[in-house]
């Protein structure tokens, strides 16, 4: 059985693909790490994004391949990053320093949901002009750890890596899988513990992708048939947020289909670049194109055109018909975000979240109630003075935002019942310490 690592490919690799090394932030310890092959005159090239356990190597086979067809290809590695926007921050900076306005991205895993976090930053002001997304996901959830994805710093880096090992395939597989689940072993050792708690913490961090911000992003779906990490409730998910997707379906590849079937996903990689020849959002030399291919591009495109005009100008016709259509969409819209937080919904009627002057009752009623409830759970007079005049500021802010934030929110909702149980046992050692110290001083019994 012959290993990735000591392949004739990845040596020839690592030989003539140098290893660059970036910094864009003010933090010099966040480094990029990047592989740049291929024409340099192009201004749209294709950029992969790894998974949790991957480096920017991972994708040399896809290198190799695409740049001898003429493509431009950039195969990242990201530094310690522990929050999606800070990512995308990051990533954007790094593209301004490329000097590159439009980008192709083809995410693996995190790198495909972070692919779509990217591209919906970047709606106002487009930076991703097409999608490529190898068993990705639109929301974290899935993985039931948005709970403990704060707490992955504190982890030790074995225990880390014993977390991400848990997904890899444990069965029966052929040589070309073992292979890759190998070599990505082997680039999982490599990684230091914080870059490792990091990527589970952007991997599992409390989010989901809004679909109506990139809905008019080219998209091909790329998955497989056999057992990998994702179920198969989160891969029908991407299908409904993507209607309109081009899928690539691949019968085996298990979790690295772009290390053990790089043939096929090589393949699927062109047929979603090909729409793109022709235009300036090529990721490929003009020279590489035939004057037969271009032609047929350029027909495709003229009708993809007319298409739309047609269904633009039937449009005005059949409003109502359009109105329609854009109302189920709107509802299967709601219906995927909402999902979640649907039980939390359900329980609270909607007047009680949209009415300020039913808030400033649930306020009042609430202050009352926490401070009985520590008037209860403590016996000195001081003790309960101190509850009732902590609680009052306390809650105010609550009352503000919710006549400010939107309540019905499930991330807003989660936040504050999390900051509110902080609160209160923040507040009980609080006041047993100044309890403590002050009922001597005060005669109060």
């Amino acid at each position: 059985m012959g290993e990735i690592k000591v392949s004739p490919d990845y040596n020839w690799f690592r030989s003539t693909v140098p290893l660059k090394k970036i910094i864009v932030d003010d933090d010099d310890s966040k480094i990029w790490s990047l592989y740049d092959a291929g024409p340099r005159s192009i201004r749209c090239p294709l950029i992969f994004l790894p998974p949790v356990s991957g480096t920017a190597d991972v994708f040399f086979q896809q290198i190799l391949a695409l740049t001898g067809w003429g493509f431009r290809v950039i195969a990242l590695q990201y530094p310690v990053y522990w929050d999606h926007l800070e990512f995308c921050d990051g990533f954007r900076k790094l593209l301004d320093h490329l000097q590159l306005d439009k980008v192709h991205l083809f995410g693996a895993s995190l790198g495909g949901f972070l692919a779509q976090k990217f591209a919906e930053y970047t709606h106002k002001s487009p930076r991703v002009h097409s999608l490529i997304l190898c068993n990705a996901f639109s929301d974290t959830s899935i993985f039931n750890q948005t709970w403990t994805a704060n707490s992955f710093w504190l982890m030790p880096s074995f225990m880390l890596k014993k977390i991400v090992l848990g997904n890899f395939s444990s069965g029966p597989v052929d040589p070309m899988m073992a292979d890759a689940i190998d070599f990505m072993v082997d680039r999982l050792e490599s990684l230091g513990q914080s870059e490792l708690a990091s990527r589970l913490t952007l991997n599992c961090q409390n989010s989901y992708v809004e679909p109506h911000k990139i809905r008019d992003i080219p998209v091909t779906i790329m998955d497989v048939f056999d057992q990998s990490a994702l179920s198969t409730e989160a891969k029908e998910e991407m299908y409904k947020l993507y209607p309109n997707a081009r899928r690539a379906h691949l019968k085996t590849g298990g979790n690295f289909p772009y290390l053990c079937r790089s043939a096929e996903v090589n393949l699927y990689v062109q047929i979603h670049l090909l729409q793109f020849h022709g235009t300036k959002y090529a990721a490929i030399d003009p020279s590489m194109v035939s004057a037969e291919e271009l032609e047929v591009q350029k027909g495709s495109l003229s009708i993809s055109q007319e298409q739309q005009c047609t269904r633009l100008s039937s449009s005005h016709c059949l409003g109502s018909r359009t109105d329609c259509r854009v109302h189920r969409r709107q509802q299967l819209f709601r219906a995927s975000v909402t999902a979640p937080c649907a039980s939390f919904v359900a329980s609270e009627p909607k007047e009680l979240l949209t009415t300020p002057i039913l808030r400033i009752v649930r306020f009042l009623l609430l202050w009352v109630f926490t401070t009985v409830l520590q008037c209860i759970l403590i016996s000195e007079a001081w003790d309960f003075v101190v509850c009732f005049l902590l609680s009052f500021p306390f809650l105010s802010f609550q009352l503000f935002m919710s006549l400010t934030v939107n309540a019905a929110h499930p991330d807003c909702v989660s936040e504050r019942c999390r900051s509110f149980l902080a609160f209160l046992g923040r507040t009980r050692a609080a006041v047993s310490e100044a309890s403590t110290l002050l009922l001597p001083l005060l005669q109060i019994n």
